[in-house]
């Protein structure tokens, strides 16, 4: 595959300051000016001001210059405009007017590899004495970004823009509502799902297991209990654990751990899920506010500056 992850959201909102201090809590590295790094996929965020909270740009990972003249055949095959320069390509997803860069970025490698998390099971001892997870005091800190899921007033076009055009693989289906959408080995980079208005649902972090899903949802509730969204549970889609926590703008964003993995395309095929069947295999179930945030109506009547305007 010539995509290997996602690179970088930036995300545009009205209230900066505020912003960055809960993603400085959420456990990423700021870097001054809004830019956030991951421990292992150096600068993956970027907060900056807009009249309302929308996903400014997203940034592919790509392999080689070949990879990036490659899209660039394809975007403009479906009458795309693209702006290259040198080892990137700039354009623009058509629905949600969503800024897309693809470009060479080195693949993210996490050496040494974090090590299992010994488990004990009934009949099966994995580790004695107490649980490591007794001894981990320091914040949590995401490894990478995984993965963003963008509302789109027209799915089918959305998607054909980034599976016909960039070059991403459908894992799985939520009806005719949703897609799952992978540029790595993960199940999904990029989730799409049809919306009354155009927006960015929600960013989602890698951390190390479920016990640092937890410990870091927990820091984050301590003393803003308001943070919370849903969690913990287990999704079906994806497979992965996850706690949503909301932004001081109104943005979700996850903590996730142990997701599906796709290391041969043939050896996968897509399902339709229906329902709630491909949200959660366990866990409460999602309020209201994750399947319709609060804000909205008012991103649909235009009180804020709707994503992608």
């Amino acid at each position: 595959m010539a995509l290997h992850g996602l690179g970088k959201v930036t995300i545009g909102v009205p209230n900066v300051a505020e912003t960055i201090a809960y993603y400085i809590d959420f456990g990423l590295e700021h870097r001054g000016d809004g830019r956030f790094a991951t421990r292992h996929g150096g600068e993956q965020l970027q907060i900056v001001g807009s009249p309302g909270r929308r996903l400014v740009e997203l940034a592919v990972a790509a392999d080689d210059q070949d990879d990036i003249a490659t899209i660039s055949r394809r975007l403009r095959a479906h009458d795309v405009p693209v702006a290259e320069a040198g080892t990137s390509l700039r354009a623009v997803e058509p629905v949600t007017g969503t800024e897309i860069l693809v470009e060479v970025r080195p693949r993210i490698v996490i050496d040494p590899a974090v090590p299992a998390t010994p488990y004990n099971g009934p009949g099966r001892i994995d580790r004695w004495g107490r649980a490591p997870f007794t001894t981990r005091t320091e914040p949590v800190r995401p490894r990478k970004l995984g993965h963003a899921v963008l509302g789109s007033t027209d799915l089918e076009t959305t998607k054909r823009f980034f599976t016909e055009g960039l070059g991403f693989k459908v894992s799985d289906y939520m009806g005719d509502k949703a897609a799952f959408l992978r540029c790595s080995v993960e199940h999904h980079n990029v989730l799409v799902m049809a919306a009354p208005v155009n927006f960015l649902h929600h960013t989602s972090w890698q951390v190390d297991d479920v016990d640092e899903v937890g410990r870091g949802a927990h820091a984050m509730l301590e003393a803003n209990p308001e943070r919370h969204i849903w969690g913990l549970g287990r999704h079906y889609a994806g497979a992965n654990f996850f706690w949503y926590l909301k932004d001081p703008a109104g943005n979700f964003s996850e903590y996730y751990s142990d997701m599906d993995t796709v290391p041969e395309d043939e050896l996968w095929s897509p399902e339709v899920l229906h329902g709630l069947q491909g949200l959660y295999a366990w866990g409460p179930p999602p309020p209201p506010s994750f399947l319709e945030p609060d804000d909205l109506a008012a991103l649909m009547t235009g009180a804020h500056s709707a994503a992608g305007r």
